[in-house]
Protein backbone atom coordinates (compact mmCIF):
# COMPACT_ATOMS: atom_id res chain seq x y z
CA UNK A 1 0.00 0.00 0.00
CA UNK A 2 1.13 3.34 -0.79
CA UNK A 3 1.46 6.50 1.46
CA UNK A 4 -0.77 8.83 -0.26
CA UNK A 5 -0.03 12.20 2.24
CA UNK A 6 0.97 14.65 0.96
CA UNK A 7 4.58 15.61 1.94
CA UNK A 8 6.03 19.51 1.68
CA UNK A 9 8.83 20.91 -0.78
CA UNK A 10 10.94 23.86 -0.62
CA UNK A 11 8.52 25.71 -3.02
CA UNK A 12 5.40 23.96 -2.52
CA UNK A 13 3.79 23.63 1.72
CA UNK A 14 2.61 20.78 2.76
CA UNK A 15 -1.74 20.29 2.02
CA UNK A 16 -4.34 19.33 3.74
CA UNK A 17 -6.71 16.49 3.13
CA UNK A 18 -10.12 17.97 1.85
CA UNK A 19 -12.56 17.51 4.69
CA UNK A 20 -16.55 17.29 4.13
CA UNK A 21 -18.66 19.96 5.73
CA UNK A 22 -20.77 19.28 8.76
CA UNK A 23 -23.51 17.23 7.82
CA UNK A 24 -27.05 19.09 8.88
CA UNK A 25 -29.12 16.48 11.14
CA UNK A 26 -32.29 18.10 9.50
CA UNK A 27 -31.03 17.79 5.77
CA UNK A 28 -30.15 14.51 5.98
CA UNK A 29 -33.85 13.20 7.52
CA UNK A 30 -35.50 15.30 5.17
CA UNK A 31 -33.84 13.37 2.28
CA UNK A 32 -34.71 9.64 3.74
CA UNK A 33 -38.50 11.16 3.16
CA UNK A 34 -40.61 9.79 0.65
CA UNK A 35 -40.18 12.42 -2.47
CA UNK A 36 -43.26 14.20 -3.06
CA UNK A 37 -43.93 14.60 0.97
CA UNK A 38 -40.80 16.06 1.45
CA UNK A 39 -38.67 18.49 -1.47
CA UNK A 40 -41.87 18.62 -3.72
CA UNK A 41 -44.23 19.49 -1.08
CA UNK A 42 -41.44 22.31 -0.21
CA UNK A 43 -40.72 23.13 -3.15
CA UNK A 44 -44.30 24.29 -3.83
CA UNK A 45 -44.28 26.17 -0.71
CA UNK A 46 -41.53 28.49 -1.63
CA UNK A 47 -43.46 28.91 -5.18
CA UNK A 48 -46.16 29.89 -3.71
CA UNK A 49 -44.41 32.18 -1.29
CA UNK A 50 -42.29 33.39 -3.90
CA UNK A 51 -42.21 36.06 -6.42
CA UNK A 52 -43.49 33.30 -9.04
CA UNK A 53 -46.44 32.49 -7.34
CA UNK A 54 -47.38 36.26 -6.68
CA UNK A 55 -50.12 36.19 -9.76
CA UNK A 56 -51.67 33.39 -8.38
CA UNK A 57 -52.02 34.52 -4.46
CA UNK A 58 -53.18 38.15 -6.11
CA UNK A 59 -56.07 35.89 -8.18
CA UNK A 60 -56.78 34.35 -5.53
CA UNK A 61 -57.45 37.25 -3.13
CA UNK A 62 -59.70 38.86 -6.00
CA UNK A 63 -61.67 35.81 -6.19
CA UNK A 64 -62.05 36.32 -2.48
CA UNK A 65 -63.05 40.14 -2.97
CA UNK A 66 -65.78 38.47 -5.39
CA UNK A 67 -67.11 36.33 -2.30
CA UNK A 68 -67.29 39.05 -0.34
CA UNK A 69 -69.50 41.23 -2.72
CA UNK A 70 -71.71 37.89 -3.42
CA UNK A 71 -72.16 37.73 0.61
CA UNK A 72 -72.70 41.54 0.57
CA UNK A 73 -76.00 41.20 -1.86
CA UNK A 74 -77.12 37.65 -0.33
CA UNK A 75 -77.38 39.68 3.22
CA UNK A 76 -78.85 42.66 1.89
CA UNK A 77 -81.28 41.07 -0.95
CA UNK A 78 -82.37 37.32 0.57
CA UNK A 79 -85.26 37.81 -1.84
CA UNK A 80 -83.44 37.85 -4.52
CA UNK A 81 -80.41 35.46 -3.89
CA UNK A 82 -83.12 32.67 -2.91
CA UNK A 83 -84.17 32.56 -6.48
CA UNK A 84 -81.85 30.38 -8.34
CA UNK A 85 -82.91 30.99 -11.58
CA UNK A 86 -82.46 34.86 -11.04
CA UNK A 87 -79.06 34.23 -9.70
CA UNK A 88 -78.08 32.59 -12.92
CA UNK A 89 -79.63 35.77 -14.99
CA UNK A 90 -78.23 37.78 -12.80
CA UNK A 91 -74.34 36.34 -13.47
CA UNK A 92 -74.77 36.29 -17.22
CA UNK A 93 -76.15 40.28 -16.81
CA UNK A 94 -72.74 40.78 -14.88
CA UNK A 95 -70.69 39.37 -17.36
CA UNK A 96 -72.52 41.33 -20.30
CA UNK A 97 -72.01 43.74 -18.42
CA UNK A 98 -68.07 43.25 -17.95
CA UNK A 99 -67.86 42.16 -21.34
CA UNK A 100 -67.12 45.53 -23.46
CA UNK A 101 -65.19 47.16 -20.81
CA UNK A 102 -63.48 43.85 -20.53
CA UNK A 103 -62.07 43.62 -24.28
CA UNK A 104 -60.79 47.35 -23.98
CA UNK A 105 -59.09 46.63 -20.47
CA UNK A 106 -56.77 43.81 -22.24
CA UNK A 107 -55.92 46.24 -24.84
CA UNK A 108 -55.34 48.54 -21.81
CA UNK A 109 -53.22 46.02 -19.60
CA UNK A 110 -50.73 45.54 -22.75
CA UNK A 111 -49.86 49.07 -23.16
CA UNK A 112 -49.28 49.92 -18.95
CA UNK A 113 -47.14 46.71 -18.65
CA UNK A 114 -44.89 47.79 -21.81
CA UNK A 115 -44.88 50.90 -19.68
CA UNK A 116 -47.34 53.37 -21.48
CA UNK A 117 -50.96 54.77 -20.53
CA UNK A 118 -53.53 54.86 -22.88
CA UNK A 119 -56.59 57.34 -22.14
CA UNK A 120 -57.93 57.80 -25.62
CA UNK A 121 -59.56 53.91 -25.56
CA UNK A 122 -63.28 55.47 -24.57
CA UNK A 123 -62.83 58.00 -27.48
CA UNK A 124 -61.48 55.37 -29.94
CA UNK A 125 -64.62 53.16 -29.76
CA UNK A 126 -66.80 56.16 -30.00
CA UNK A 127 -64.99 56.81 -32.72
CA UNK A 128 -64.91 53.03 -34.40
CA UNK A 129 -68.67 53.06 -33.65
CA UNK A 130 -70.16 56.32 -34.76
CA UNK A 131 -68.06 55.59 -38.62
CA UNK A 132 -68.60 52.08 -38.91
CA UNK A 133 -72.62 53.12 -38.40
CA UNK A 134 -72.88 55.69 -41.13
CA UNK A 135 -75.06 55.15 -43.94
CA UNK A 136 -72.36 54.82 -46.45
CA UNK A 137 -70.56 52.37 -44.04
CA UNK A 138 -73.71 50.14 -43.54
CA UNK A 139 -74.74 50.24 -46.86
CA UNK A 140 -71.59 47.38 -47.48
CA UNK A 141 -73.24 44.92 -44.85
CA UNK A 142 -71.75 43.48 -41.95
CA UNK A 143 -68.26 42.94 -43.15
CA UNK A 144 -68.19 46.30 -43.79
CA UNK A 145 -68.78 48.12 -40.59
CA UNK A 146 -66.79 45.52 -38.99
CA UNK A 147 -64.02 46.17 -40.56
CA UNK A 148 -64.24 49.87 -41.16
CA UNK A 149 -64.49 49.66 -36.55
CA UNK A 150 -61.11 47.47 -37.04
CA UNK A 151 -59.60 49.67 -38.84
CA UNK A 152 -60.14 53.24 -37.29
CA UNK A 153 -59.36 51.23 -33.77
CA UNK A 154 -56.37 50.59 -35.27
CA UNK A 155 -55.53 53.46 -37.44
CA UNK A 156 -56.02 55.74 -34.68
CA UNK A 157 -53.81 53.31 -31.70
CA UNK A 158 -51.28 53.57 -34.34
CA UNK A 159 -51.29 57.39 -34.55
CA UNK A 160 -50.94 57.08 -30.64
CA UNK A 161 -48.10 55.03 -30.74
CA UNK A 162 -45.87 56.48 -33.18
CA UNK A 163 -46.91 59.62 -31.19
CA UNK A 164 -45.21 58.18 -28.11
CA UNK A 165 -42.67 56.55 -29.72
CA UNK A 166 -41.26 58.63 -32.50
CA UNK A 167 -42.89 61.84 -31.40
CA UNK A 168 -41.51 61.31 -28.32
CA UNK A 169 -44.48 62.78 -26.04
CA UNK A 170 -45.13 61.77 -22.88
CA UNK A 171 -48.43 58.69 -23.15
CA UNK A 172 -50.31 60.56 -20.92
CA UNK A 173 -50.12 63.99 -23.12
CA UNK A 174 -50.17 61.99 -26.73
CA UNK A 175 -53.59 60.08 -25.68
CA UNK A 176 -55.18 62.95 -23.78
CA UNK A 177 -55.36 64.28 -27.19
CA UNK A 178 -56.57 62.10 -29.23
CA UNK A 179 -59.04 61.64 -26.62
CA UNK A 180 -60.46 65.04 -27.30
CA UNK A 181 -59.52 64.87 -31.00
CA UNK A 182 -61.62 61.07 -32.10
CA UNK A 183 -64.41 62.51 -29.74
CA UNK A 184 -64.96 65.88 -32.09
CA UNK A 185 -63.92 63.94 -34.92
CA UNK A 186 -66.71 61.38 -34.05
CA UNK A 187 -69.14 64.35 -33.48
CA UNK A 188 -68.50 65.82 -36.53
CA UNK A 189 -68.85 62.58 -38.55
CA UNK A 190 -72.48 61.98 -36.57
CA UNK A 191 -73.14 65.85 -36.78
CA UNK A 192 -73.90 65.13 -32.91
CA UNK A 193 -76.77 63.12 -33.51
CA UNK A 194 -77.45 59.17 -32.66
CA UNK A 195 -77.04 56.88 -35.73
CA UNK A 196 -79.34 53.89 -35.58
CA UNK A 197 -77.36 50.86 -36.74
CA UNK A 198 -80.53 49.20 -39.23
CA UNK A 199 -78.13 45.95 -39.47
CA UNK A 200 -80.01 42.72 -38.12
CA UNK A 201 -76.26 40.62 -37.90
CA UNK A 202 -74.96 43.28 -35.92
CA UNK A 203 -77.55 43.98 -33.67
CA UNK A 204 -77.99 40.38 -32.75
CA UNK A 205 -74.99 40.32 -31.41
CA UNK A 206 -76.21 41.49 -27.94
CA UNK A 207 -78.96 39.23 -27.81
CA UNK A 208 -78.16 36.03 -29.73
CA UNK A 209 -77.01 33.35 -26.48
CA UNK A 210 -75.57 29.96 -26.94
CA UNK A 211 -76.22 27.24 -24.96
CA UNK A 212 -77.77 29.68 -22.40
CA UNK A 213 -74.72 31.87 -22.58
CA UNK A 214 -74.48 35.76 -24.45
CA UNK A 215 -72.41 35.37 -27.36
CA UNK A 216 -70.72 39.04 -25.98
CA UNK A 217 -69.22 36.63 -23.43
CA UNK A 218 -67.77 34.48 -25.83
CA UNK A 219 -66.44 37.23 -27.42
CA UNK A 220 -65.17 38.73 -24.26
CA UNK A 221 -64.06 34.77 -23.28
CA UNK A 222 -62.38 34.89 -27.22
CA UNK A 223 -60.25 38.03 -26.71
CA UNK A 224 -59.31 37.07 -23.07
CA UNK A 225 -57.62 33.82 -24.07
CA UNK A 226 -55.99 35.40 -27.06
CA UNK A 227 -54.82 37.87 -24.72
CA UNK A 228 -53.15 35.26 -22.09
CA UNK A 229 -51.75 33.47 -24.74
CA UNK A 230 -49.87 36.50 -26.38
CA UNK A 231 -48.54 38.00 -23.06
CA UNK A 232 -47.43 34.48 -21.49
CA UNK A 233 -46.53 32.30 -24.55
CA UNK A 234 -45.23 34.62 -27.56
CA UNK A 235 -42.09 36.47 -28.06
CA UNK A 236 -44.52 39.62 -27.77
CA UNK A 237 -45.78 38.94 -24.68
CA UNK A 238 -41.81 38.27 -23.21
CA UNK A 239 -40.60 41.76 -24.66
CA UNK A 240 -43.89 43.66 -23.47
CA UNK A 241 -42.93 43.04 -20.15
CA UNK A 242 -39.16 43.69 -20.94
CA UNK A 243 -40.08 47.05 -22.39
CA UNK A 244 -41.87 48.15 -19.60
CA UNK A 245 -39.43 47.05 -16.93
CA UNK A 246 -36.69 48.55 -18.68
CA UNK A 247 -36.37 49.95 -22.05
CA UNK A 248 -32.76 50.90 -21.97
CA UNK A 249 -31.96 47.17 -21.31
CA UNK A 250 -34.27 45.88 -23.18
CA UNK A 251 -32.85 48.02 -25.91
CA UNK A 252 -29.50 46.67 -25.34
CA UNK A 253 -30.90 43.19 -25.75
CA UNK A 254 -31.72 43.93 -29.67
CA UNK A 255 -35.64 45.14 -28.75
CA UNK A 256 -37.11 47.55 -31.19
CA UNK A 257 -38.48 49.67 -28.30
CA UNK A 258 -39.73 51.90 -30.66
CA UNK A 259 -41.86 49.74 -33.05
CA UNK A 260 -43.00 47.60 -30.43
CA UNK A 261 -44.32 50.37 -28.71
CA UNK A 262 -46.01 51.64 -32.00
CA UNK A 263 -47.70 47.95 -31.75
CA UNK A 264 -48.80 47.75 -28.19
CA UNK A 265 -51.00 51.01 -29.07
CA UNK A 266 -51.92 49.35 -32.42
CA UNK A 267 -53.20 46.27 -30.18
CA UNK A 268 -55.13 48.31 -28.34
CA UNK A 269 -56.82 50.05 -30.95
CA UNK A 270 -57.92 46.83 -32.19
CA UNK A 271 -59.35 45.74 -28.84
CA UNK A 272 -61.01 48.85 -29.33
CA UNK A 273 -62.86 48.04 -32.37
CA UNK A 274 -63.99 44.84 -31.16
CA UNK A 275 -65.18 47.09 -28.39
CA UNK A 276 -67.41 49.72 -30.64
CA UNK A 277 -68.74 46.56 -32.31
CA UNK A 278 -70.04 44.94 -29.08
CA UNK A 279 -71.57 48.23 -27.76
CA UNK A 280 -73.24 49.60 -31.14
CA UNK A 281 -75.21 45.88 -31.15
CA UNK A 282 -76.15 46.48 -27.41
CA UNK A 283 -77.85 49.65 -27.93
CA UNK A 284 -78.37 49.24 -31.61
CA UNK A 285 -76.70 52.43 -32.53
CA UNK A 286 -73.66 54.76 -31.79
CA UNK A 287 -72.68 58.36 -30.66
CA UNK A 288 -70.44 60.66 -29.91
CA UNK A 289 -70.64 60.15 -26.19
CA UNK A 290 -70.46 56.63 -25.70
CA UNK A 291 -68.25 54.61 -23.63
CA UNK A 292 -67.82 57.59 -21.44
CA UNK A 293 -65.05 56.90 -19.58
CA UNK A 294 -64.39 53.51 -20.05
CA UNK A 295 -60.39 54.54 -20.02
CA UNK A 296 -61.13 54.93 -16.06
CA UNK A 297 -62.61 51.88 -16.11
CA UNK A 298 -60.10 50.19 -18.20
CA UNK A 299 -57.45 51.49 -15.80
CA UNK A 300 -58.78 50.78 -12.54
CA UNK A 301 -59.57 47.19 -13.57
CA UNK A 302 -56.14 46.35 -14.92
CA UNK A 303 -54.85 48.17 -10.96
CA UNK A 304 -57.16 46.46 -9.53
CA UNK A 305 -55.97 43.37 -11.20
CA UNK A 306 -52.35 44.05 -10.42
CA UNK A 307 -50.65 45.58 -12.99
CA UNK A 308 -48.08 48.12 -12.34
CA UNK A 309 -48.69 51.62 -13.30
CA UNK A 310 -44.86 51.98 -13.84
CA UNK A 311 -45.01 49.05 -15.88
CA UNK A 312 -43.24 45.83 -16.23
CA UNK A 313 -45.18 43.22 -14.50
CA UNK A 314 -49.47 42.59 -15.08
CA UNK A 315 -51.41 39.92 -15.67
CA UNK A 316 -54.72 39.42 -18.34
CA UNK A 317 -56.68 37.34 -15.24
CA UNK A 318 -56.12 39.46 -12.82
CA UNK A 319 -57.45 42.03 -15.49
CA UNK A 320 -60.54 40.40 -16.11
CA UNK A 321 -61.16 39.66 -12.66
CA UNK A 322 -60.71 43.38 -11.68
CA UNK A 323 -63.71 44.01 -14.38
CA UNK A 324 -65.78 41.38 -12.87
CA UNK A 325 -65.17 43.30 -9.45
CA UNK A 326 -66.23 46.77 -10.40
CA UNK A 327 -69.25 45.28 -12.81
CA UNK A 328 -70.54 43.01 -9.66
CA UNK A 329 -69.81 46.47 -7.31
CA UNK A 330 -72.47 48.25 -10.25
CA UNK A 331 -74.81 45.68 -10.02
CA UNK A 332 -74.88 45.62 -6.01
CA UNK A 333 -75.45 49.12 -6.01
CA UNK A 334 -78.19 48.33 -8.45
CA UNK A 335 -80.66 45.56 -7.02
CA UNK A 336 -80.07 47.65 -3.35
CA UNK A 337 -81.46 51.04 -5.02
CA UNK A 338 -78.38 53.32 -4.31
CA UNK A 339 -77.17 56.33 -6.53
CA UNK A 340 -74.03 56.17 -8.57
CA UNK A 341 -72.74 59.15 -6.92
CA UNK A 342 -71.96 56.53 -3.96
CA UNK A 343 -71.29 53.95 -6.58
CA UNK A 344 -68.21 56.15 -7.86
CA UNK A 345 -66.89 56.85 -4.43
CA UNK A 346 -66.78 53.19 -3.99
CA UNK A 347 -64.53 52.61 -6.72
CA UNK A 348 -62.22 55.73 -6.26
CA UNK A 349 -62.04 54.28 -2.39
CA UNK A 350 -60.74 50.43 -4.34
CA UNK A 351 -58.60 52.48 -6.87
CA UNK A 352 -56.68 53.97 -4.04
CA UNK A 353 -56.30 51.34 -2.13
CA UNK A 354 -55.00 48.93 -4.69
CA UNK A 355 -52.24 51.78 -5.85
CA UNK A 356 -51.42 51.80 -1.80
CA UNK A 357 -51.38 48.01 -1.56
CA UNK A 358 -48.89 48.12 -4.70
CA UNK A 359 -46.48 50.47 -3.47
CA UNK A 360 -45.97 48.82 0.22
CA UNK A 361 -45.94 45.49 -0.12
CA UNK A 362 -46.50 42.63 2.81
CA UNK A 363 -42.70 41.76 2.12
CA UNK A 364 -41.31 45.19 3.02
CA UNK A 365 -43.73 45.99 6.14
CA UNK A 366 -42.10 42.66 7.36
CA UNK A 367 -38.62 44.17 6.46
CA UNK A 368 -39.52 47.41 8.05
CA UNK A 369 -40.67 45.36 11.16
CA UNK A 370 -37.62 43.76 10.71
CA UNK A 371 -34.89 47.16 10.87
CA UNK A 372 -36.55 48.46 13.95
CA UNK A 373 -36.31 45.11 15.91
CA UNK A 374 -32.74 45.25 15.18
CA UNK A 375 -32.39 49.08 16.25
CA UNK A 376 -34.77 48.51 19.63
CA UNK A 377 -32.30 45.73 20.61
Amino acid sequence: MTDTTPTATPDRPAELPAQSPPVDPAATAAVGKTPGHGAGAAGRLSWWRGGSGEGARRNLGLIGVLVVLVVIGMATRPDLYGNSSWVWDNMLTILKLASVVGVVTVGMTFVIIGGGIDLSVGAIVALAGVWATTLATQSYGTGGMIFTALTVGVGVGLVNGLLVSYGKLVPFIATLAMMVAARGLAAEISDKQTQVSSNGTINGIASTSLLGIPLLVYILAAVVVAGWVLLNRTTFGRRTVAVGGNPEAARLAGINVRRHTVLLYALSGLCCGIAAIMLTAQANSAQAAMANLYELDAIAAAIIGGTLLSGGRGTIIGSLLGVIIFSTITNLFAINGLSTEAQNMVKGGIIVAAVLIQQFQFRSFTQFLGRNRLTTT
